[in-house]
């Protein structure tokens, strides 16, 4: 992967709506090569596909989002691979991280309440082998999601003048 590769992702990753043409002006490139360089990162997998940001508050929809922190004993010879694999397998959960830290995992959830949030905290992931401890955290309002700001403020606000 080279630097055009790079530049096409972050255009793409800020919007994969851009027409061919502009990506072309925008990257200094024909269009016939941005086409050529997006189908093989698509083969590579290096996109693994095209979505949008959703405002979900505005959209109307009811759903409650945590953030859930695992500590986790890892396997011999696999580490976190095979827990992870086994909670990407439910629904509920939008994304899974290895993070450095005092938890190994983090996970984004979503459910219909809270109370269906804990249940599923409770009953499915807390009891699998290798969890040693959970802690949920409730998203309250978000704020900027994969670099898309959702809260606009209706008037600037100023900062006072200073030498």
């Amino acid at each position: 992967m080279d630097e055009k590769d790079r530049i096409l992702l972050h255009l793409l990753e800020e919007n994969c709506r851009t027409p061919v043409s502009e990506l072309a002006v925008l990257a200094e490139m024909s269009e016939q090569d941005v086409k050529d360089r997006i189908g093989r990162l698509e083969v590579a997998g290096a996109i693994r596909r095209y979505g949008a940001v959703v405002d979900w508050e505005r959209a109307g929809d009811g759903n409650v989002a945590a953030v859930l922190e695992l500590k986790v004993s890892p396997e011999r010879d696999f580490g976190y691979d095979r827990i992870a694999e086994r909670i990407t397998r439910f629904p509920q959960v939008r994304s899974l991280r290895l993070m450095t830290g005092a938890y190994d995992l983090q996970i984004l959830v979503t459910g219909p309440s809270m109370h269906e949030i804990a249940r599923f905290v409770s009953e499915q992931i807390a009891p699998m082998d290798r969890i040693r401890e959970t802690a949920t955290h409730i998203i309250m309002k978000t704020y900027k999601e994969n670099g898309t700001t959702f809260a606009e403020r209706e008037e600037v606000e100023r900062l006072p003048y200073s030498f």
